[in-house]
């Protein structure tokens, strides 16, 4: 039975298991076999509690397109504004803003997301494509933005 000087030196988990183990009550139910095999260490404890990089990846993207789209919509309307009575004048001008507006942060974020998502996620391989497998039956690939994006989700014509 150690002594009161060991007991002292003893880290808080060792004296938890000594108390257990001298037949203290316990409170809770007993560790499962998977949390007593589990190794404990800093790195583990440090990454459960962070966002995965390919996560937080996926939200900068989505957030960043919601905000080119609103960004886009405020152009798009003021334009059609500027324009109502000349459809052609509006079609030409909304273009030529559509092929010069810059998605170039945006995209190499998505650029990143395409080359690191499948590695990060651990996707296995589909050896007849040679090519990753699906993801929840898609492809986990992100396109990048450009003016037929844009043009796709805000046409060149008066409403």
């Amino acid at each position: 039975m150690p002594d009161d000087r060991e007991r002292n030196r003893a880290t808080p988990a060792e004296r938890l298991l000594q108390q257990s183990a001298e037949g203290a009550p316990q409170h809770g139910r007993p560790l499962s076999r998977r949390a007593r095999q589990t190794q404990r260490s800093v790195e583990a404890y440090l990454k459960a509690g962070v966002k995965p990089r390919w996560m937080e990846r996926i939200n900068e993207i989505d957030r960043g397109v919601a905000t080119e789209k609103q960004r886009l919509g405020r152009a798009h309307r003021a334009l059609q504004e500027e324009y109502r009575d000349d459809p052609r004048g509006f079609g030409r001008r909304w273009r030529a803003v559509a092929k010069a507006w810059s998605f170039d942060d945006l995209n190499e974020l998505i650029e990143q997301h395409n080359d690191w998502y499948p590695i990060e996620r651990q996707l296995p391989m589909d050896p007849r494509t040679r090519d990753y497998v699906r993801f929840a039956g898609r492809s986990y690939r992100r396109p990048v933005l450009d003016s037929a994006w844009v043009l796709e989700h805000f046409p060149p014509r008066l409403t």
